[in-house]
């Protein structure tokens, strides 16, 4: 997958057993942040458009359907209809100019709220 610029994203799938997981990658402040591409309220997805995953500010990322609105280094629900519920994280490790995305980890609950 190629680095993306500050502020930038893109979807893509991975597959993980015998499901397919649409996630997303985000660039916030110059780090980068992978998360399943489903909202901790209703299950729908972030974006209502392809890649449009920030708030008008680039602050926070936003679900389209609801407005639920997120921390995006940490994917914390502070505003809308879920605060404390998080969005659930896709682990990703760099490798040389590379970033490897891998599946989420089995049996999290997005609502936790210890994190």
């Amino acid at each position: 997958m190629s680095i993306l610029g500050t502020g930038q994203s893109t979807k893509f799938r991975l597959r993980c057993g015998e499901r397919t997981v649409e996630g997303f990658l985000v660039n916030h402040g110059g780090r980068f942040y992978a998360y399943v591409n489903r909202c901790a309220h209703t299950g729908t997805t972030l974006d209502e458009w392809p890649n449009e995953f920030f708030t008008e500010d680039g602050r926070h990322l936003i679900c389209a359907t609801h407005g639920a609105v997120y921390l995006p280094d940490t994917g914390l629900c502070i505003a809308g209809p879920c605060p404390g519920a998080s969005l659930t994280p896709l682990p990703i490790v760099r490798q040389g100019g590379r970033l490897v995305i891998s599946c989420p980890e089995e049996n999290r609950d997005p609502r936790r709220r210890d994190r």
